[in-house]
């Protein structure tokens, strides 16, 4: 990628990131990282381990493409990951930001169809293990939470919203993503002239795109569930940072209570996908998930803190990685 676009991903990212931090109530946070302890720093090294979940997935994708992935190593994958999801936290919109930051970063090692198939793949991928992960916790609810009418309401709603969506994704796995995408793009009336000429110019490649996303699900269904599955272990394990903050204030919480919380906080925090850094969203969805769990509210904000703060400091460091030449470039220049 040239400097300039670098330059421009990096400056944006830290635009928002300054933005988001001067919206903490800086009293606030100095009282419950006091409170916290060990704990903070702690979730803050869990998502190093976390991320390496997430780089796995996306390395599995990469290798299963035909073609040279010699260029590619595990090392800087993961900063590209980092920086990518730093990217999309900070973007309105989520994957508006951090996937063609992928793209442009991996496109000169690999070239740009496989650059852009990998990425749509790895996108769809994240996201399919995150329906899944909604869908098992529904289940999880149903065999451990406190049921009332509303609630199996609410589970019925959730678990036609994940099957419509598994449905989805499943076709898009079987017949690819990118042209029917594109042609849904071309009902929106702003950009529906751009998009039309777009396809126009690209027809060749977007089928390239959609060709190389149908062969992962047909002819490399084990990469498929080994990158699915790393996503899920990924959603599983992360729900050990809200077992840490809750131990930090003293015990007395099960780690299925934790993977209901995420669950919960997640799937709002997803559909407010709109929002730079999901803000008020996950703040909400913890609320309304730890005070459902039986918790206290004021256990729910010191959990949605805590939690935000990890993500503003990883926010920053995978901002910073985007400015960071690594040696492993500097040598296949």
């Amino acid at each position: 990628m040239s400097g300039k676009y670098k330059n421009a991903f990096f400056v944006f990212g830290i635009v928002v990131l300054a933005i988001m931090v001067t919206q903490l109530d800086f009293a606030q946070v100095y009282a419950s990282l006091q409170r916290a302890g060990y704990c903070f720093p702690a979730i803050v090294l869990l998502w190093a381990f976390l991320y390496l979940f997430n780089t796995a997935s996306w390395y599995a994708i990469i290798r299963s493409q035909p073609g040279d992935s010699s260029r590619v190593s595990f090392a800087w994958l993961y900063k590209l990951t980092v920086s990518g999801f730093a990217l999309n936290y900070a973007t309105p919109g989520g994957l508006m930001g951090g996937e063609p930051y992928r793209i442009m970063e991996l496109a000169p090692r690999i070239g740009a169809e496989r650059a852009s198939s990998s990425v749509i793949l790895y996108a769809m991928t994240h996201i399919f293990s995150h329906i899944c992960f909604w869908l098992l916790s529904v289940g999880l609810y149903v065999v451990v939470g406190p049921l009332s009418v509303p609630m199996v309401v609410m589970l019925l709603a959730i678990s036609v919203f994940c099957i419509m969506a598994l449905w989805f994704f499943i076709r898009g796995y079987r017949f690819g993503l990118a042209n029917r995408t594109m042609a849904m793009m071309r009902h929106v009336p702003l950009i529906r002239g751009r998009v039309g000429r777009f396809v126009a110019k690209h027809r060749e490649q977007l089928d390239t795109i959609d060709r190389q996303i149908a062969a992962l699900h047909g002819q490399a269904p084990r990469t498929f569930v080994l990158a699915v599955a790393l996503e899920l272990a990924c959603r599983m394990c992360s729900a050990f940072e809200i077992y840490l903050v809750l131990m930090a204030l003293g015990g007395g919480v099960g780690y299925l209570d934790c993977v209901l919380i995420l669950a919960f906080t997640s799937l709002i925090a997803n559909l407010l996908f709109f929002m730079p850094l999901q803000l008020g969203g996950r703040e909400g969805g913890f609320l309304l998930s730890a005070t459902g769990l039986g918790f206290t509210a004021s256990t729910g904000i010191f959990v949605a803190l805590l939690i935000r703060l990890r993500e503003l400091v990883w926010t920053g460091i995978g901002l910073l990685l985007i400015k960071i030449e690594t040696t492993d470039r500097k040598v296949n220049k």
